[in-house]
């Protein structure tokens, strides 16, 4: 896995804050419904009753507020991070450009550049031929496994069948 920017830490933290937010006030909404019922069956309770959920809601209030917040954040950070990508993009094509025009300007250069691509193309083909040979001999053995397993228990079978053949016969 490719290691994150600063930014985009940053935007994955404040997006983990606002779920940890959201989650919070979801929790706390349903807190507040589940004492708004309380309220409701206990005449007794009433006021202890009112009483906490006008907390519960103040605090409901508060934390889909801060939620709110968090993710306007977040949305900030990814729009910084766009202009960041596209910034760094136009530097790493500048680059590019001036390094591949300083490798195919010379005779040694190009020579070196082609070697140097003919034997990662060596390397690259050998890689897949071994991958394939390695997935061929599992295959293989899959199969083979399989087919032996088919046969003993058409052996089991036959032997299952041949037993109660022999019974049947004694019986009769």
């Amino acid at each position: 896995m490719a290691q994150q920017t600063t930014t985009q830490r940053q935007a994955a933290g404040k997006r983990a804050a606002a779920t940890r937010k959201r989650n919070a006030a979801k929790r706390s909404a349903s807190a507040t419904k589940s004492t708004a019922r309380s309220t409701r069956r206990s005449a007794t309770e009433t006021a202890r009753g009112a009483k906490t959920t006008a907390k519960q809601a103040t605090r409901t209030a508060a934390r889909r507020a801060e939620a709110a917040e968090t993710r306007l954040g977040a949305i900030g950070r990814q729009a910084q991070r766009a202009a960041l990508i596209q910034i760094g993009a136009a530097a790493t094509v500048g680059e590019k450009v001036r390094e591949t025009a300083r490798t195919w300007t010379t005779l040694d250069r190009v020579v070196g550049e082609l070697d140097r691509l003919e034997r990662r193309g060596s390397r690259t083909v050998s890689r897949r031929q071994r991958s394939l040979s390695r997935h061929r001999r599992d295959f293989e053995r899959d199969v083979s496994s399989a087919q032996r397993s088919v046969g003993r228990r058409a052996d089991n079978l036959r032997d299952d069948a041949q037993s109660v053949a022999q019974q049947i016969r004694q019986l009769v």
